[in-house]
């Protein structure tokens, strides 16, 4: 067994298994550390991918699978930083994070989010990039990025675009609201329900039987049904940086970092 342990997320590989643990408080919020760390992890893959069949992703945290983007450390960042400097450093994190993302897409590995409670706007984003998303029943998803004047920058539309029918893409977009776990499933958003807290156990079995495929058969078929959708990814980087130019939003942001409700982030 091989791995790595960092602050925002560790990794280990065990008996063909990529299982990779978010464990950053207070709800595994993406920033620069977080991002920094899943670099690390992408880097690595290749190397993985010789000794692996699957992938899961997973918090130990009780909150849920990840509340989305740092919005805090983002308006920091925009506050003290001449606006210019602030969307060129915007515009070079979601650069990032989409070559970040986009090699979990395509990995030829068979991919799983084993995911609970808050999984939302960014967390959301990360869940898509995988082949499945296996929910426990404490499960909700959210895009609620449109109350901040933005739409979820870390490739959530063309995956969801990609996976779901037009119908669920703009309900979970435009209204903001929360699928539970059984709406999502009926949508073909999850592959499977848990009970509560047995959505890693799930996913371990389902990579176990993974194991009895033809990886090389898989991943073909994975490559098929499955592609990248790189011209609207980039399309999104564009309207993102646009979007946070806007004074509207800077002061959403503004208006979020400066909430005192402790769960500022739900619906």
């Amino acid at each position: 067994m091989t791995g790595h342990s960092g602050k925002a997320l560790s990794w280990k590989i065990a008996g063909g298994v990529i299982e990779v643990t978010l464990h950053r408080e207070p709800c595994n919020e993406i920033g620069t550390l977080f991002l920094s760390e899943l670099e690390q992890l992408v880097s690595a893959l290749p190397g993985l991918e010789e000794s692996a069949h699957a992938f899961i992703i997973h918090s130990t945290l009780g909150c849920g699978f990840s509340a989305g983007g740092d919005l805090r450390e983002l308006y920091e960042g925009i506050k003290t930083t001449e606006q210019s400097a602030a969307l060129a450093e915007i515009r070079d994190f979601h650069q990032r994070i989409h070559h970040a993302m986009n090699t979990l897409d395509s990995t030829p590995l068979t991919t799983i989010a084993a995911v609970h409670g808050i999984v939302f706007g960014g967390g959301l984003e990360l869940a898509l990039t995988c082949d499945m998303i296996i929910a426990d029943k404490t499960a909700r998803f959210c895009f609620p990025e449109l109350r901040l004047g933005i739409i979820p920058g870390f490739g959530g539309i063309p995956r969801l675009k990609r996976d779901l029918g037009n119908a669920v893409v703009r309900d979970l977009l435009l209204t903001g609201r929360s699928f539970n776990v059984t709406k999502a499933q009926q949508a073909g958003l999850v592959s499977q329900v848990a009970g509560e807290g047995q959505a890693l156990r799930v996913a371990r079995a389902t990579a176990a039987q993974l194991a009895k495929l033809d990886r090389r058969t898989a991943a073909t078929a994975k490559k098929f049904m499955k592609p990248v959708p790189y011209d609207e990814l980039r399309q999104e980087i564009e309207i993102v940086c646009e979007l946070y130019a806007r004074p509207q939003v800077q002061a959403a942001l503004k208006k979020f970092v400066e909430s005192t409700d402790a769960q500022s982030y739900l619906p």
